[in-house]
């Protein structure tokens, strides 16, 4: 288990406890920031888990590995997913034998899945298993996934009805998007973790992630919204420039019916306290204006530091 270190604990300033809602690419850009500002007790995170799937007989929760990598110093930063230095011996060798494994899964990231799936087959809980990988990792902050329930994204398009990961990772986000879907997310429930962090903390931040395929379904969860109603929400939208920094957000809105913009993203959210959009966003909503792109850990302290200053936590 990791110690936090004395000239960390110097650099803390947050006093009420945080809740961040989150992705695997967006957030975990902010969560690099934040985890340097603010005591490890005092941060939590609910992470989506609707992207998730078995690959070669393991369970991948490619949000809560990404968040969990990103908190123990360990996230492959050229990519945003993945462990830093990882090799793919296994995932090459498993093409050569002719099995079409859709992700190039790093042989240190597969040990995780591996750690995971044994303990899902002997019936542990999604929930306790993320606890069980982050103990191990060294993580002190409580993450948790935002259900123990499985919940898949389906894109639908002119070339059929197909798994988020099968439209993201094999086709590169090509096709047309005509419709999303979230099977089993209408009886899907929090998790208890998710649940308690709810009743329990003050402020909740929405971070920069997919409105549409990674924030979406933690807020369309039973009971999400009108609890969120009780606590101080801060949204960062993932759009920079008026276009999303990664990933395919622009053409999932569209198929929602709302526009790629910050208009689109706040029209997702509903109810936000302090939407942090984009120093050049075209947004004309309220809204407070920040530098939210985060290429650097410099500009992921910058952009932490900012949000905590602005609710008013210094």
């Amino acid at each position: 288990m990791r110690t936090w270190p004395a000239s960390r604990q110097a650099s803390c300033f947050w006093k009420p406890d945080m809740l961040v809602l989150s992705g695997g690419t967006g957030t975990p850009k902010l969560l690099r920031g934040l985890k340097e500002l603010v005591l490890p007790q005092e941060l939590s995170v609910a992470v989506n888990t609707a992207e998730d799937l078995w690959i070669s007989g393991n369970y991948i929760s490619p949000d809560i590995d990404s968040v969990l990598y990103t908190l123990a110093d360990m996230i492959d930063e050229k990519r945003w997913w993945g462990i830093k230095g990882d090799r793919t011996l296994t995932h090459d060798f498993l093409l050569m034998m002719g099995v079409d494994e859709k992700l190039a899964i790093g042989d240190k990231d597969r040990a995780v899945h591996i750690f995971r799936s044994n303990l899902l087959r002997r019936g542990v809980k999604l929930s306790l298993t993320t606890e069980a990988i982050a103990n191990a990792l060294g993580v002190m902050q409580r993450v948790v996934p935002m259900t123990d329930d499985i919940v898949s994204t389906v894109i639908g398009t002119p070339e059929g009805m197909m798994h988020f990961q099968d439209f993201w990772a094999s086709l590169k986000g090509r096709p047309r998007v005509e419709s999303v879907t979230f099977t089993g997310l209408e009886e899907a429930l929090p998790c208890q973790g998710f649940l308690d962090l709810l009743e329990r903390e003050e402020t909740v931040i929405i971070g920069p992630s997919n409105p549409v395929t990674s924030i979406g379904p933690i807020l369309a969860l039973a009971g999400v919204r009108d609890r969120l109603k009780k606590k101080k929400v801060v949204a960062i939208s993932p759009f920079v420039g008026n276009k999303p920094v990664s990933g395919p957000a622009a053409k999932l809105m569209e198929a929602r019916g709302v526009p790629a913009s910050d208009e689109g993203v706040a029209a997702l959210l509903g109810k936000v306290d302090i939407f942090v959009v984009d120093g050049k966003s075209d947004y004309t909503g309220d809204c407070v204006r920040m530098k939210t792109l985060m290429r650097t850990k410099n500009e992921s302290l910058a952009m932490a530091k900012g949000l905590l200053d602005l609710i008013g936590c210094s």
